[in-house]
């Protein structure tokens, strides 16, 4: 399977599960944290990692935007928690 099969079903898959209410992505976090624009954004995660995965080591998650990262580093923060 290639990668972007991979990510197209992961895609697909947090679609389906409910991004209807985008505040639960942000779990753990103060929302206003995780608005850190798309291009900005500092890599927290790696492939695949899961909402659960991302929220659970600190880092703020958001699948809504294509080509960047979805598990990032919230604002003010300078490091991940592993």
């Amino acid at each position: 399977v290639t990668m972007e099969a991979r990510e197209l079903g992961l895609l697909v898959a947090v679609l389906v599960l409910g991004s209807s209410n985008r505040a639960a992505a942000y779990e753990g976090l103060s929302t206003n944290l995780c608005e850190v624009p798309a291009k900005d954004r500092v890599d927290c995660g790696y492939p695949e990692i899961s909402s659960e995965q991302c929220t659970n080591r600190g880092c703020c998650f958001d699948s809504s935007i294509h080509g960047v990262p979805w598990c990032f580093k919230p604002l003010q923060d300078t490091e991940c928690r592993f």
